[in-house]
């Protein structure tokens, strides 16, 4: 049996539709990219600890400046999605939660848990401070 030429020979991105489970898939693996990054500021800030008032100085000054806040805005979403999504993987681990209803409204929860964790850090954050 031959095999056309013009058919391909996997299907592309684009033949599926799109679930959120999927989504959060791929989200789930680039959120933990991006607290891989991360670290490299906390580190950052670490060495400029140790490394005296000047150091430390301007590291505060990029931290608090409107790309610095930004920045560490969208790192706290991330971790606590990843942290939440890894829950939710956990569950799956033990069999729990693979139903198709019960996937779809855990993905959603991950997001509400994410952004509400988010904004009450943020907001407890600015009370403090």
């Amino acid at each position: 049996m031959a095999i056309s030429k013009s058919r391909p020979l996997s299907p592309h991105l684009s033949v599926y539709r799109w679930y959120l489970t999927m989504a959060l898939s791929i989200a789930h693996r680039a959120t933990g990219v991006a607290l891989s990054a991360g670290l490299v500021i906390i580190a950052w800030w670490l060495l400029a600890l140790a490394g005296g008032a000047g150091s430390y100085d301007l590291v505060q000054t990029v931290m608090h400046s409107i790309l610095g806040q930004i920045v560490l805005f969208l790192w706290t979403f991330v971790l606590f999605f990843h942290a939440a999504n890894g829950l939710r993987h956990l569950f799956w681990d033990v069999g729990y939660g693979f139903d198709k209803t019960v996937a779809h409204k855990s993905g959603i929860a991950v997001i509400a848990a994410a952004t509400g964790l988010t904004i009450l850090v943020w907001l407890i954050s600015f009370i403090v401070a």
